[in-house]
């Protein structure tokens, strides 16, 4: 019944849709209700040219249930004279030329265009592209390829090597849908058009052996830009390394620019990079574009413009701070840590000068992977290796021997900084001596603004052992819930 009120007042569309929903089968696939990416191109017009009727492809098993539809099978070719509602009213291709109304989402319009899988189609490109293409190596004599018309749109052309010239054969489309190079001779697609002249290639003269192999392009880096597209504005730090910058992209995005001025060290920024681009999460530093071609290189990251964390602590705004804002700085890098940590990425210089704050008090993670960065009296050679001793396990310090257990160590020694407002830990000692007293059983006093609950914390990331030392997950959570619902008295 509700399909004959669709089909004789289909004025009523909506009203049906509504109250008289189409009941669809179970063994539809969820994908055929999605949309094809790509199949609609709003720059085009429609054809002035489109024929009175259209050619469809029966997707699923249809019977028919009264006389004035029509049963069609999976894969039948169906030719669709109007649309009615819902419905279609189609004539069979096949067998007899029988009429009727058919379900208008069993069906799919089948396209006469060449597929972009086909190796002998190249769509977008000139003939004089066709030429340079044909005429370049590997092809040879008889290499062929398919192109969109320049001068008419909707047809084609055929480009042939013929040793050492190119021809192009003109490919015109009758309004019905046919193709021909010849009136003589008509083909319902450019594939059978093709395997004619294939096998019948002395009509053109030029044979069709190979379709046309495109050179790869070179690949380039997703994230490499041209140095022109940026623009410096502020200097925001310097370091052994060269500088950082505020900046802007394009004239338009803020970003931050690290400049690296030392050609030797372009290994280790190539490392940064590295993790730049295949780590992602909320508390790392984001990576926005690279420009290594040439002299300087830069590293272009999200700005955070307060700038890194220990510089801000000592401003003005820093010794505003609270212990409730301590603690959600500290969770913050946790949260980042407990990442780094899942990743099996070892950071090895985790401080207050690594941490990059931003609005609302917003802190991300600087140079994870690297193990020098920033001024020359923070860090110590060891052997090859630069290491900022006093915020290094003894175990990394001593043996080189690094692991996301020495992260937990810093980690601590970080929380002594951000509850200090930025202050040096073992000030008054050298690096060999700050070893010494570690080695021996010091641990840096609580500070007078740390809650209890958090030197505990700290106290546990410097077990003496590293496998004795809590995993950052669970420090986020230690955290985390003394932020919540600790009552700590310096506030």
């Amino acid at each position: 019944m509700d399909q004959f009120l669709r089909k004789h007042f289909a004025f009523l569309t909506t009203f049906w849709n509504k109250f008289l929903p189409h009941r669809v089968s179970n063994s539809c696939p969820l994908e055929f209700w999605e949309p094809v990416d790509g199949s609609l191109h709003p720059t085009l017009d429609p054809d002035p040219e489109e024929p009175a009727f259209s050619l469809f492809g029966v997707l699923y098993d249809f019977t028919a249930r009264s006389a004035d539809e029509l049963s069609v099978n999976r894969g039948e070719k169906l030719c669709v004279l109007k649309e009615e509602g819902g419905y279609v009213l189609a004539r069979r291709l096949s067998g007899d030329p029988v009429m009727g109304y058919v379900p208008a989402n069993y069906i799919s319009k089948l396209s006469q265009e060449p597929s972009a899988q086909q190796p002998w189609y190249i769509s977008g490109i000139s003939r004089t592209t066709a030429n340079h293409l044909l005429l370049s190596p590997p092809n040879r004599h008889g290499s062929f390829l398919i192109r969109d018309s320049e001068s008419n749109r909707g047809e084609y052309s055929l480009s042939v090597r013929n040793h050492t010239k190119v021809r192009h054969f003109r490919i015109y489309k009758e309004p019905g849908g046919s193709f021909y190079l010849e009136k003589g001779h008509m083909f319902p697609n450019l594939e059978q058009l093709l395997a004619y002249y294939t096998a019948n290639w002395n009509v053109i003269h030029s044979p069709l052996l190979h379709p046309c192999i495109q050179k790869r392009p070179t690949e380039t880096d997703q994230w490499e830009r041209p140095r022109s597209e940026f623009q410096l504005w502020r200097k925001m730090g310097e370091g052994c390394f060269g500088e950082v910058w505020e900046g802007t992209w394009k004239n338009t995005v803020p970003v931050a620019i690290k400049i690296m001025k030392q050609a030797d060290m372009r290994d280790d920024f190539a490392k940064e990079i590295q993790n730049l681009k295949c780590l992602k999460h909320t508390r790392l530093i984001k990576l926005l574009a690279i420009c290594s071609v040439g002299e300087p290189v830069y590293i272009v990251t999200e700005l955070m413009r307060k700038g890194n964390l220990h510089s801000y602590l000592n401003s003005a705004a820093g010794k505003e701070l609270t212990t409730h804002h301590f603690l959600s700085i500290s969770c913050q890098v946790a949260d980042g840590m407990t990442y780094l940590e899942e990743q099996h990425v070892v950071h090895r210089d985790l401080a207050a000068r690594n941490i990059l704050v931003g609005e609302d008090l917003a802190c991300k993670i600087a140079d994870f992977g690297l193990a020098r960065l920033l001024k020359d009296d923070v860090y110590s050679t060891t052997g090859n290796a630069m290491i900022p001793v006093k915020w290094t396990a003894p175990e990394a310090a001593i043996y080189q021997t690094y692991s996301p257990k020495s992260d937990v160590w810093s980690y601590g020694i970080f929380l002594y900084e951000v509850f200090t407002y930025g202050q040096c830990p073992y000030e008054g000692l050298t690096n060999q001596e700050t070893i010494q007293q570690i080695t021996r059983g010091y641990r840096l006093p609580r500070p007078n603004s740390c809650p209890a609950e958090v030197y505990g914390v700290m106290l546990e990331c410097w077990k003496s052992h590293p496998e004795d030392r809590p995993p950052f997950h669970s420090l986020r959570e230690m955290l985390f819930c003394i932020y919540k619902w600790g009552h700590y008295p310096f506030s």
